[in-house]
């Protein structure tokens, strides 16, 4: 079973070129699928496979925790993956097919006020980690860049003269986002009063290096935000794609086109980025109830 998986995994790297963390995750979503067949079904050829144990499967997931969304997207793998048998290996049926995708629950993502973001940004600017860790933040509010897209982005991506970085996405398709003025004097700083003492005698590619002058990497950002929200005493629980759906919905408070917007982000689909319209509507409604004497 070990041999179709691996070409499988072939497959989606050199002819579909999905990013790195794409395919880390199918791999991930097909190893779990495996282990269960092979463990808790005695399935040992993946021709043994029909539709029931591909059912049972999604009921343990079920069982054992698993959100919807995390359902439908193991299935959505299993679905490429037995057809990518059929296709490559002329396996005769697909036990996925008929079964019914769980419909998500779509929730509205958490955004922070204005007030937040201000007292998130306010930082004190004394040492070469402090001068970089406020570039961080200063740019990931501004552009909205997903965290995997922060910690990759190379010194030759980022044009400060003319206000804007390149950054690669998903699929590794590129996209350009402007800089607003305080990520640009936060940047600026940090690369003639940081970085080269960071770095100190090594060469790195990369904009944003840790304190040994290698690659920072998405789990040290994560525990950078961490630290820097428990010091500023801030209740409300934040993540990297906190700032992100900040970014966007602030932007369409604001009166930002909606396309304009999707470009940003990066969202292949325009109503992955509709869902922050749902957020402004429900913001305002907020707003409305806690000021509005007849609300």
């Amino acid at each position: 079973m070990e041999y179709p998986m691996d070409e499988f995994f072939h497959y989606l790297q050199i002819e579909r070129g999905l990013a790195v963390n794409t395919l880390k995750s199918y791999k991930r979503d097909l190893r779990i699928y495996y282990l269960y067949l092979n463990k808790q079904r005695q399935i040992s050829k993946w021709e043994k496979v029909d539709r029931n144990d591909v059912l049972q499967f999604l009921y343990h997931l079920n069982d054992t925790g698993k959100s919807t969304a995390s359902i439908a997207r193991m299935l959505s793998t299993l679905r490429l993956y037995h057809q990518f048998l059929i296709r490559e290996f002329q396996y005769k049926e697909d036990p996925t097919l008929h079964i019914e995708t769980p419909k998500k629950k779509r929730s509205l993502p958490k955004v922070l006020s204005m007030t937040e973001v201000e007292k998130l940004l306010e930082l004190a600017q004394t040492d070469p980690l402090s001068l970089r860790n406020k570039a961080m933040l200063e740019m990931m509010y501004a552009t909205g860049l997903r965290v995997s897209e922060l910690v990759d982005l190379k010194m030759n991506d980022l044009h400060l003269s003319m206000g804007f970085v390149r950054c690669l996405g998903k699929g590794d398709k590129e996209r350009i986002v402007p800089l607003g003025e305080h990520a640009t004097s936060a940047l600026s700083t940090y690369l003639n009063d940081s970085r080269a003492q960071l770095v100190k005698r090594k060469t790195s590619e990369y904009l944003f290096v840790n304190h040994h002058g290698n690659h920072l990497s998405r789990q040290g950002f994560w525990k950078i935000l961490r630290q820097i929200t428990k010091e500023k005493n801030i209740q409300k629980e934040i993540t990297p794609h906190t700032l992100r759906h900040s970014f966007a919905t602030h932007l369409l408070e604001n009166g930002a086109d909606l396309r304009a917007v999707q470009e940003m982000l990066g969202h292949a689909d325009i109503s992955t980025t509709q869902i922050y319209t749902h957020v402004s509507k429900s913001r305002l409604k907020d707003v409305y109830k806690s000021y509005h004497p007849r609300a």
